[in-house]
């Protein structure tokens, strides 16, 4: 019996190595993947942009910005002069939180006051948004004992923070993730059935009769993707239903901008799950292939890990990640209220990224019916 178990399994082996495309996706990938989302994956606060509006320019005004930015992971990427800059900041998603010292800080502490300083922070990602405040609060906490080291007397007075969160206000989990599960969904559905799309005919030998009916490949590509973007779309409907009534995700913003902006994500989906059908010769290759892209793109995008915490050079690999754009477009849509006037860069690079996916997409499709 073992024998017998013993021929079979070098069998297989000798069959999946003797598959060359297999061959690379079983070695490649994994080590690429491991490099990759190896750096990515960062769950401490380590690049936090923060905003500062220091309206009292003192000595104690400055050594708190030193002591905020002493360790490199916060640093002050923008003095603003107004409050309304600082907002128009957080508005657009370039800073974590805005920092406001008000005028007479300095002044408040000589005179054996509490002085208090506003921060404000960015609450669309709960999770970092958290995190960030315990980073402030131990920095404010570390500054006042040294206040108090230097003055050589007890901690008091000392300095506080004033907490505030914008877009979600109670840093509900639910208010970041239930949005960014619409782009996921969205997503996995129209790449696996496109990629899926083309393979399976060519299985099931139903390919080469479609290719001599009197159809044109421009009408058969269209076929076959148009039914997965109809389906995208009742799936957005659907689940933006779900996320208002059932999860009471707050709607900031309009519905219109979600569903004109969805074709652009689509561009990029559909035409990524149309080059992997292309390029695959049986449907186990395509769903390989399929959540090879998938896992980088879900993990590279900011849905659970923030971008600009990821070293430079895994960053610059996220602008080919059309779900990075889209998830930044339906957050600032939910939880921002954002309009066109905020999200054009991201929808822009939404169309660049579709035409590109699309254009290797039908140029793979037309490589195939040749």
């Amino acid at each position: 019996m073992f024998g017998r178990i013993r021929h079979i399994v070098v069998k297989e082996f000798i069959q999946v190595m003797r598959d060359r495309r297999l061959r690379a996706v079983l070695i490649l990938p994994p080590i690429f993947q491991l490099l990759v989302l190896g750096y990515a994956i960062d769950l401490d606060v380590n690049r936090s942009t923060i905003a500062l509006l220091d309206a009292d320019r003192t000595p104690l005004s400055r050594d708190l910005r030193s002591a905020m930015t002493a360790t490199g992971r916060m640093t002050v990427t923008h003095e603003v002069s107004r409050e309304a800059d600082g907002a128009a900041l957080l508005d657009s998603g370039r800073v974590g939180a805005f920092i406001h010292i008000p005028r007479g800080f300095e002044k408040d502490f000589l005179r054996g006051e509490n002085p208090s300083f506003q921060v404000v922070l960015d609450g669309t990602d709960a999770a970092f948004a958290g995190l960030l405040a315990q980073r402030i609060s131990g920095t404010t906490a570390h500054f006042n004992v040294g206040l108090a080291v230097k003055a050589g007397k007890a901690v008091k007075p000392r300095i506080e923070a004033v907490w505030r969160g914008w877009f979600n206000t109670n840093f509900l989990s639910r208010n970041y993730f239930v949005p960014g599960i619409i782009a996921l969904i969205v997503m996995i559905i129209t790449l696996m059935l496109t990629a899926m799309a083309v393979v399976r005919e060519r299985e099931a030998g139903t390919l080469d009769q479609l290719l001599v009916s009197p159809i044109h490949p421009f009408e058969l590509l269209l076929g076959k993707i148009l039914p997965f973007a109809i389906i995208a779309f009742g799936e957005v409907a659907l689940i933006t239903a779900a996320a208002l009534v059932v999860f009471r995700v707050p709607m900031r913003g309009s519905l219109l901008l979600l569903f004109t902006s969805t074709p652009l994500y689509l561009l990029s989906t559909l035409g990524a799950g149309l080059l992997i059908s292309s390029v695959s010769r049986t449907q186990q290759q395509a769903m390989m292939a399929t959540f090879l892209f998938m896992l980088p793109a879900v993990l590279l995008s900011g849905f659970a890990f923030p971008i600009h915490n990821m070293p430079p050079l895994v960053q610059a690999l996220t602008w080919l990640d059309p779900l990075r754009f889209f998830l930044a477009i339906i957050r600032g849509i939910f939880l921002k209220g954002t309009g066109i006037a905020v999200l054009w860069p991201q929808m822009a690079c939404l169309l660049g990224l579709g035409v590109f996916y699309l254009g290797l997409g039908v140029a793979g499709f037309t490589r195939t019916i040749r």
